[in-house]
C-alpha cells in the first residue's frame, strides 16, 4: 500500500522563560521523537488527553510550527524546506472552532477562492466553476457565498472550513477536533460528510480528538499520545477492544458511558508530569498500576507486531 505521509523522529521543543540576554530558563519537549506512517486513503486517529501534544504535532504537519528535529514526507517527498505553496497543495488543516477559523471581514466566496488564487493561479471564471463544484461536494447552497462567517451555524461553518481545505486540492487533511464544538446531531452529519468525501476523492485523514467514541468510529488505525510520546499504535478495533498500554486502558475506562457513574482513578497520580521537570524512565509510571523498578530507570520503546505498545508491563 502506498504511503501518503511519513514522519521520522519528528519532535518539537519550546524554550520557556526567555531572558532578554542569555539562555532560557528551561525547555518543554512538547512532542518527543515521533515516527509514523499513514497509508494512502487511511484515517489515522490521534488520541490523548489535553496537553499530550496532539495539536502541536498537527501544526508541525501543516507548517504552522517548525519542527525542532525530524522529517515530514508526503508521497516520498520531504517537506522540511518546501515552499509554503507546496505545503498547501499537499496537506491542509481543518480547525476545531469553525467560526473563529474563518476571517470575519471576508465573504465566504473570498475565503474559499483564496487558495484557488494563491496556490493554483486560477482566473475568475475558473474559480467560480471550482467553487460551485466544491460547494456541491459539501452540500452547501451557492447563495451562501456572499454572506459572512457570523451568519452561519457551527455545522455550516465547519462545512465551509472543509470546502476551503478542498479548494487547495490537497490529498491529506489534518482534522483537529473537527466536531468537538458541534452539537451531537450536527457531529454525525459532518462525520458522514467527511466519510463520503474520503471515499469519493481518495483523501487521507489524520483525525485528532480526545473523544474515543468518535475516533473509534472513523479511524482505521489509532496512535495514542501521552506526554508528547506515542505509547500505542494499532488497528482501531484492537486498540479499543484490547488495549496493550495501561494509559490506553485508563482512557477507555474514563470515557463517559450512558448509565455508568463517573469515577476517577483512586490511589494514583492523575495529572500529567511537570513538563519542565520530566520524570526519568516511563512518564506514565506514577499513574500506572503495573509500574515496576525498570519503569523508573528506562524509557520504554514501541514494540510489537502490528499492534505496538511502549510498555515494559503491557496489559494482557
Amino acid at each position: 500500500m502506498t504511503t501518503a505521509l511519513r514522519l521520522e523522529n519528528l519532535s518539537k521543543t519550546f524554550a520557556v522563560g526567555k531572558r532578554l540576554f542569555g539562555a532560557p530558563k528551561g525547555h518543554v519537549h512538547a512532542v518527543h521523537p515521533v515516527s509514523l506512517e499513514v497509508a494512502e486513503g487511511e484515517t489515522m486517529g490521534i488520541v490523548g488527553e489535553s496537553g499530550c501534544g496532539k495539536s502541536t504535532l498537527a501544526r508541525m504537519l501543516v507548517g504552522l510550527l517548525e519542527p525542532t528535529d525530524g522529517t515530514i514526507e508526503i508521497a516520498g517527498k520531504p517537506l522540511d524546506n518546501a515552499d509554503p505553496a507546496v505545503f498547501g497543495k499537499r496537506i491542509q488543516y481543518v480547525f476545531q472552532d469553525p467560526i473563529s477559523s474563518l476571517n470575519p471581514r471576508k465573504t465566504i466566496r473570498q475565503i474559499v477562492e483564496a487558495p484557488l488564487k494563491l496556490l493554483h493561479g486560477m482566473d475568475k471564471a475558473q474559480r467560480d466553476d471550482r467553487i460551485r463544484e466544491i460547494f456541491a461536494q459539501v452540500n452547501l447552497r451557492e447563495e451562501f457565498l456572499d454572506r459572512y462567517p457570523h451568519e452561519f451555524s457551527g455545522g455550516q461553518a465547519q462545512r465551509i472550513g472543509i470546502a476551503r481545505a478542498l479548494a487547495a486540492e490537497a490529498r491529506i487533511l489534518i482534522l483537529d477536533e473537527p466536531v468537538s464544538a458541534l452539537d451531537v446531531s450536527v457531529q454525525a452529519q459532518v462525520l458522514n460528510l467527511l466519510a463520503d468525501l474520503k471515499k469519493r476523492l481518495g483523501l487521507t485523514y489524520l483525525f485528532i480528538s480526545h473523544d474515543l467514541a468518535v475516533v473509534e468510529a472513523v479511524s482505521d488505525r489509532v496512535a495514542v499520545l501521552y506526554f508528547g510520546s506515542v505509547v500505542e499504535v494499532g488497528r482501531a478495533e484492537d486498540v479499543f477492544a484490547r488495549p496493550r498500554h495501561p494509559y490506553t486502558r485508563l482512557l477507555a475506562e474514563s470515557a463517559p458511558v450512558v448509565g455508568r457513574a463517573l469515577t476517577a482513578p483512586e490511589g494514583r497520580e492523575t495529572e500529567l508530569p511537570d513538563p519542565l521537570n520530566p520524570p526519568k524512565g516511563c512518564a506514565f509510571r506514577a499513574r500506572c498500576p503495573n509500574a515496576g523498578a525498570r519503569c523508573a530507570e528506562e524509557e520504554p520503546m514501541l514494540e510489537g507486531d502490528g499492534h505496538l505498545a511502549a510498555c515494559f508491563h503491557p496489559v494482557r
